[in-house]
């Protein structure tokens, strides 16, 4: 029975370091911002930027594991897909997702619960996750009034 585990042991070992060679997941980018929202106030920046920047960003912060595959190729999906849905780095492109920002984090959606663990940055209390429901409220709703001013003064 022991030649057994510890050769079963070994091919575990020897299949880690060979998935360490695949390449996805190690191409850890933050491209320049672009542009901002105009936040309501700094709070509301200071928590989105706390619970949501890692994956809603291009100031992504990779923690160590984001190096080690398999896990760096879950953080470099939830990255990629996290920055296409919504990119407070890249203001001056659409970002339809805003508006349902303050509606993900009220309903417990984002952050999502493993990266809101304790110990981890997305973690935020239940009065931080208010405030930043209420900073996001005001800081899109204000987007939404300049889009309407815009629209209406293009006519």
């Amino acid at each position: 029975m022991r030649p057994i585990v510890r050769r079963l042991g070994m091919l575990l070992v020897v299949a880690f370091i060979a998935i360490q060679l695949v390449p996805y997941g190690r191409r850890h980018t933050n491209p320049p911002v672009t542009q901002e929202p105009a936040w309501d106030q700094a709070r509301t920046r200071t928590l989105t930027a706390w619970a949501c920047f890692d994956c809603h960003s291009n100031e992504t912060v990779w923690p160590w594991y984001s190096h080690v595959a398999p896990m760096s190729w879950l953080v470099q999906r939830d990255v990629d897909e996290g920055r296409r849905a919504l990119n407070y780095s890249e203001w001056d492109r659409g970002q339809r997702e805003a508006r349902e920002s303050a509606k993900s984090v009220s309903k417990g959606e984002m952050p999502p619960w493993f990266y809101a663990l304790p110990g981890t940055s997305a973690r935020l209390t239940s009065a931080e996750r208010t405030e930043l429901i209420a900073g996001l409220e005001a800081t899109f709703g204000a987007e939404r009034a300049r889009d309407r001013h815009r629209t209406e003064k293009d006519d």
